[in-house]
């Protein structure tokens, strides 16, 4: 498993909002360490048995917090990952949607100097079966096991995650829908390429942009196996479909070109989700 492991320590920013502690409480049930929560002026308040701090900061000095998951509304979510990373959070997955995209690049980069990693923002979140999850992946879609996801789009992460079942997975990433995110497809291949409880990756990836392409030129080194997925295959070109980032413009980003760009890599291209346990079946 790559992330998350049994030293991860979380906190929840935003964790008195509806969203954070309903959220709160699926993470816990999913045995999830989530050691202290952050909403400023709500210091003292407990949620789900989870202790609220009015800062980053405190929380960490309290609880020796290294992970953080926000919840924070759109127009706070940069003070909210600027405030983790220079509290010493090591690893932060923004859940949040609808965060202006300059905003991102200002806090992406700010990670990148840092050392911080970064998941998303609007994304998913990550979770591994043996040790929980951080953010809003269900459970009942995951059995543990040895493959690896790394995805874009959240519903067909756990559309995947249910169709693969008999063989689980061992660490589900959702990288986060946006035209701009922490870490990206090939950071997550490089991971789960070193990680030995992983022995074959699924890809799922959809129109726009160029990530997919992008990691079919890592995928050519890899030893490991990878299934890929890509999504909006009959998307019309300058319409934007579900995410920020699934938007085709001047022929680029199609569902085409990235598809044949990782079968020149040599990854196994699956034309439906329902192809997947087959191919996994053949290669394992």
């Amino acid at each position: 498993m790559i992330l998350l492991n049994e030293k991860t320590r979380a906190i929840v920013q935003g964790i008195t909002g509806r969203q954070g502690s309903f959220h709160t409480k699926k993470m816990l049930e999913a045995g999830t360490k989530i050691v202290g929560g952050v909403t400023p002026g709500k210091g003292g308040q407990e949620v789900h048995g989870v202790p609220v701090f009015d800062t980053v900061k405190e929380a960490v000095d309290e609880t020796n917090a290294n992970a953080s998951v926000i919840f924070v509304p759109a127009p706070f979510a940069k003070d909210a990952v600027f405030e983790a990373m220079d509290s010493g959070i090591e690893l932060i997955v923004v859940i949040t949607e609808h965060i202006p995209v300059h905003d991102t690049m200002e806090f992406v980069n700010y990670a990148e100097d840092y050392g911080a990693k970064i998941i998303g923002p609007n994304t998913p979140g990550i979770a591994s079966p043996k040790v929980g999850k951080l953010g809003i992946i269900p459970m009942e879609v995951l059995s543990e096991g040895n493959v690896g996801i790394v995805s874009r789009s959240g519903t067909l992460t756990y559309e995947v995650a249910n169709q693969i079942k008999s063989f689980g997975v061992s660490t589900c990433v959702g990288i986060g829908g946006d035209p701009i995110v922490g870490l990206s497809y090939v950071d997550i291949l490089k991971m789960f390429e070193e990680d030995k409880e992983t022995e074959a990756v699924v890809l799922i990836g959809e129109i726009g942009g160029s990530a997919e392409e992008r990691a079919a030129e890592y995928i050519k080194e890899m030893s490991k196996p990878v299934i890929a997925y890509i999504a909006g295959r009959s998307a019309p070109e300058g319409k934007r479909m579900g995410h920020a980032g699934a938007i085709i413009e001047g022929g680029k980003g199609t569902a085409k070109s990235k598809m044949e760009a990782l079968k020149k890599a040599g990854a196994y291209v699956a034309n439906s989700i329902i192809d997947i346990p087959k191919i996994l079946e053949e290669i394992l």
